[in-house]
């Protein structure tokens, strides 16, 4: 079900969506649909953590700990629990 909203765009936002949309052939209520899907989802992307954050684990391996290959695990989640605290 679909809900009803009102909002309120500057002449020039408002110029730009109707010729994307023309430009798409779609209405301005679907291309403004389709950019609030792709927002939020692009929103819970980035609530996960960054791939960046994976890279760092490389290192753990010269860390002088003789259980790296049993306890990975947990060296894993220490560091990304210091780099992402929830």
């Amino acid at each position: 079900m679909r809900e009803r909203t009102m909002i309120y765009l500057d002449r020039s936002q408002h110029q730009a969506l109707r010729a994307e949309a023309a430009r798409e052939g779609i209405s301005m209520a679907e291309l403004l649909r389709r950019l609030v899907r792709s927002y939020l989802q692009d929103r819970r992307v980035s609530a996960h953590v960054p791939s960046e954050a994976y890279l760092k684990i490389v290192a753990l391996g010269a860390s002088g700990r003789a259980d790296v290959s049993a306890r990975h695990d947990d060296y894993l989640a220490d560091a990304l629990g210091r780099e992402h605290p929830r």
